[in-house]
């Protein structure tokens, strides 16, 4: 999903201090939104679909809601000073900084404070950047020049300079820093599928209860694998479950169809926000965001056709990528300005002597959806694209980290359909294309496996989501049909708050064995039903050891697996 939204930094002038005792500082601050095109040579065919699609940004202001009456969302009850309706989000944690995300109710500027002492005794402030309607009143701003392996506290409130005493309340997180010397342990869950298939926030369930799980076991940061929303799923007041139950839901109006404004794309990253166990998540835990297919709709890439799907008014999927695209910028707790290309979504996340973070972006570069079965490659079988394999092996190369994972938003060897192409073949939305030699999407994974053999690159672990159960899979050449690769593992969780569904059908082409699959007895069973797992890795800095759970929403363990570091 790439889009046309360049989120900039800029240097924002230290602000003025509200008390003597708290320091200013100067921080790379985000706060605009241009659609200036950046070109990228490698992907020429990309860059003109995105540079066509950018027309269609300020189109259709909005739509009539169709349906059933929905639930108001919770009113924010205004002093007359901003308030932070959505709390904080903490993101992209690496060894030198993180950033801090936040959403004002109306235009007025960020201000950050951070402390090691949770009572911010002489905290330093950073007077961020304005909040503005152009970003839907969201800002972030970069900490750097944190201490490692230091515990902080921040807390984040927004001022209307032309009001006296127009602050805000504050709203109030905290993180660990990584340590710079392998001297420390590391914790990281993953999961994706936030609010599918309709199934949204359920107060007779606690809300989104596997988040709280998630925060309790106290990671130093989660990877959200993709599908942080389903913009393509309507939420009704009530619908049945697999037992009979009937499940009932708050509903927004932008979630109660699928989503094509703006706006509509908007309200479903708001929808997730008013949920306390994400809200308290986000504020005590760093995210790393990647996106995939539901941001947008389901399935999307160059090739998908709407004309047949009654629910959109909207037909144009360069239109849905354009809106759906901004709305994730601006939500995503992302240092954009990091990336070089500013709307790129694969980037580095370092953390420390142990661990090196590959986040990969299996959407933007993609050619369209097919029968996957071409013998060379070609802009149809592209699914990385070369200018980002190409990244990835030279980051690998270049890593001095023990570990190397790679988080993926889908898996390398299950079949995921998408229906049938214009001859009746089957059509394939993921890499995998039934058994056989390495063909079509194949080809460019089976080069990269092979590129990462040829320079050496060790300790390589891969986690994804996507298919809505958890697994554990290892690839080894003796039992694969492609053999030019060092064996690895790949872990596979979600959802985390949606319908389940699986077992996928396994591809022997790079030789996976399941050792461990959990799948619901039927489709799209509701979070009722329990099916709904997040994945967690443990780095132990005395034997380097790396253990991946899988856990189920109540955070117990359904599968361990621990894996020796190489030399």
């Amino acid at each position: 999903m790439s889009t046309t939204c360049h989120i900039h930094a800029r240097r924002c002038c230290p602000g003025s201090s509200a008390d003597h005792t708290t320091q200013t500082k100067r921080s790379t601050t985000d706060s605009t939104m241009t659609t200036t095109p950046l070109a990228e040579p490698s992907d020429l065919t990309r860059r003109r679909f995105l540079r066509t699609s950018r027309r269609f940004l300020g189109l259709g202001a909005s739509l009539a809601l169709v349906g059933p009456a929905v639930l108001a969302a919770p009113a924010v009850v205004s002093s007359g000073r901003p308030n932070t309706p959505d709390g904080i989000q903490l993101g992209d944690p690496s060894d030198d900084g993180l950033v801090v995300w936040a959403r004002a109710e109306r235009q007025s500027r960020m201000v950050v404070e951070y402390a090691a002492e949770p009572g911010f005794r002489n905290p330093m402030r950073i007077s961020g950047p304005l909040a503005t309607s152009e970003a839907d009143f969201t800002a972030r701003t970069v900490l750097t020049g944190l201490l490692p392996g230091q515990q902080y506290h921040v807390r984040v409130a927004f001022e209307n300079p032309e009001q006296r005493r127009g602050m805000g309340a504050w709203t109030e997180g905290s993180f660990r820093t990584p340590s710079q010397q392998a001297d420390r342990p590391i914790r990281f869950v993953w999961s994706g599928d936030t609010v599918g298939q309709g199934w949204g926030i359920n107060p007779d369930l606690g809300g989104m209860r596997i988040y709280e799980a998630m925060r309790q076991r106290n990671p130093d940061f989660f990877i959200h694998s993709g599908d942080t929303i389903y913009a393509d799923s309507p939420i009704t007041a009530e619908q049945k479950a697999e037992d009979g139950r009937i499940w009932r839901n708050l509903v927004t109006e932008e979630v109660s169809k699928v989503a094509e404004t703006l706006k509509e794309f908007r309200g479903r990253h708001r929808y997730n926000m008013m949920d306390t166990n994400v809200r308290r998540f986000a504020s005590q835990v760093p995210q790393i965001w990647q996106w995939d297919d539901h941001e947008i709709t389901n399935n999307w890439s160059d090739s998908k056709d709407l004309s047949g799907d009654a629910r959109y008014t909207e037909k144009d999927v360069r239109v849905l990528v354009a809106r759906g695209s901004r709305a994730f910028l601006e939500n995503a707790p992302m240092r954009w300005h990091r990336q070089g290309l500013a709307e790129r979504v694969h980037r580095k996340i370092g953390y420390g002597p142990l661990l090196d973070v590959f986040v990969l972006d299996m959407r933007s570069f993609r050619g369209p959806n097919g029968y996957n079965r071409e013998t060379t490659e070609s802009a149809a079988t592209a699914f990385l694209g070369n200018a980002q394999l190409e990244w990835l092996v030279a980051e690998l190369m270049a890593s001095q980290a023990t570990w190397k994972v790679i988080a993926a938003d889908m898996p390398i060897g299950l079949g995921v359909p998408d229906g049938k192409d214009a001859q009746g073949r089957p059509r394939w939305e993921a890499i995998a294309n039934g058994d056989g030699p390495a063909l079509g999407r194949e080809l460019e994974t089976a080069r990269l496996l092979t590129r990462i053999r040829q320079a050496g690159i060790k300790n390589v672990v891969w986690v994804t989501a996507d298919v809505h159960y958890c697994a554990a899979h290892h690839y080894s050449p003796e039992r694969a049909v492609y053999k030019d690769f060092d064996p690895f593992w790949e872990f596979v969780a979600g959802p985390l708050n949606a319908g389940s569904f699986g077992p996928n059908p396994l591809d022997n082409t790079f030789g996976p064995h399941v050792a461990f699959q959990k799948a619901p007895t039927a489709q799209n069973m509701s979070p009722f039903a329990g099916y709904q797992f997040f994945g967690e890795v443990n780095i132990d800095p005395a034997s380097r050891a790396l253990t991946v759970d899988l856990r189920d929403l109540n955070g117990v363990s359904q599968y361990s697996q621990m894996l020796q570091a190489q030399a």
